[in-house]
């Protein structure tokens, strides 16, 4: 899309970018109901379409119904495959990404192994991937790139990550230059976070908070439609809220955070302590054992999110991660979550268990689009 100018043109730049986001949200359309929806003239919305018509972005269907009186509305709906967004995942052991059309649908992905951590032998990497996908894909809007740790979005400036060893790394500085497109730096769990309310259908205007688990644990606030980054681009890490002052040390440097309660690794080392070898791949050897640690899994899980229900009160939490499929783990959340909510919380927050696990560099992907639509900032 063209960048928007000044006056008139800027206006026409913003129309063009909702009408743009009304179309991929409905799939198929018309002018009609697109002038409805947005509350933009017939004319305003027929002279966007024409623009989009000639750039080839846009396909017209025919006629939609055969009124007795007046024209027929005419089906329109966005070309995916001319409207790509790319995203890469850098991960502990590799490279994920993934191209995907303007409806979040995959078209193209592969995983990349790494060998080392080593901040310029990675960032390197993902500079030949930005030039590849950049010269073999000429019809993608952008690319989006995500990280293990606290990003600062604006500045494309990765602070601090644990998992890589990385810290105080410029990003953007170094991979800019690599390729003519858009570029976002985001942490994961954020792109996950996106990915998850679009799939859920969740309403965009209102506020949801997104967890994950994995070897880590994270979170994110997506409010309005928006992610929410606080000042230190730090909001959402519920991973590291402290939930037991003496428990086991964390790799933030504190104890009893959460992450160390519920994420895989500590599930897996817990079950190794109860029995020799158990380990979350292993449970149906030992059911009761398992049964045990993800009751307390779960009650941990359910105290935090009860005191974040009450401080940020989102209409849904979404939980992704590999206990999903526990039936011990999910009634001990909810037992713990209504015992310690206050009813009118508890009434008005819905918890959702994935029953799929979200893919963050599909998240990054949607984030581009998101981005080009003025949506996400």
């Amino acid at each position: 899309m063209k960048e928007p100018g000044k006056g008139p043109a800027l206006l026409r730049s913003h129309n063009q970018r909702r009408v743009i986001a009304e179309m991929r949200r409905r799939k198929a359309t018309s002018r009609q109901d697109l002038s409805a929806a947005l509350s933009l003239s017939k004319n305003t919305v027929s002279l966007i379409i024409d623009d989009l018509l000639a750039l080839g972005v846009v396909d017209e269907r025919g006629p939609l119904n055969k009124p007795l009186v007046g024209r027929p509305k005419i089906e329109i709906s966005l070309r995916a495959d001319k409207l790509l967004s790319a995203g890469i995942m850098l991960e502990r052991d590799g490279i994920h990404w993934s191209i995907c059309d303007c409806f979040s649908v995959v078209v193209e992905e592969a995983f990349i192994p790494l060998h080392n951590h080593q901040v310029e032998s990675v960032l390197e990497q993902l500079a030949d991937i930005c030039r590849t996908l950049t010269k073999a894909w000429p019809a993608l809007q952008g690319i989006a790139i995500g990280f293990l740790g606290i990003v600062d979005t604006s500045r494309g400036w990765l602070h601090l990550s644990i998992p890589l060893g990385w810290q105080d790394v410029d990003l953007m500085g170094y991979l800019q230059p690599v390729t003519r497109l858009p570029l976002m730096m985001l942490n994961n769990v954020k792109a996950a976070a996106l990915f998850a309310v679009q799939q859920a259908q969740l309403d965009h205007t209102s506020s949801h908070f997104y967890l994950r688990i994995a070897e880590g644990v994270g979170g994110a606030l997506v409010q309005q439609g928006r992610l929410m980054y606080g000042d230190s681009w730090t909001a959402g890490e519920v991973g590291h809220l402290t939930v037991d002052p003496e428990g086991d040390m964390c790799l933030c440097g504190r104890r009893g955070c959460l992450e160390g309660l519920i994420s895989v690794a500590a599930v897996n080392s817990r079950l190794a302590l109860r029995q020799a070898g158990l380990s979350w791949e292993s449970r149906h050897l030992a059911p009761d054992i398992v049964a045990e640690v993800m009751q307390l899994a779960g009650d941990s899980l359910g105290k935090v999110l009860s005191q974040l229900a009450l401080l940020i009160d989102p209409a849904n939490i979404i939980i992704d991660g590999p206990w999903s499929e526990d039936t011990h783990f999910i009634k001990a959340v909810y037992d713990s979550f209504n015992a310690c909510s206050l009813p009118l919380v508890s009434q008005h927050t819905a918890l959702h268990f994935l029953p799929e696990r979200v893919a963050p560099a599909q998240g990054l992907a949607l984030a581009v689009t998101l981005h080009d639509e003025a949506l996400l900032i």
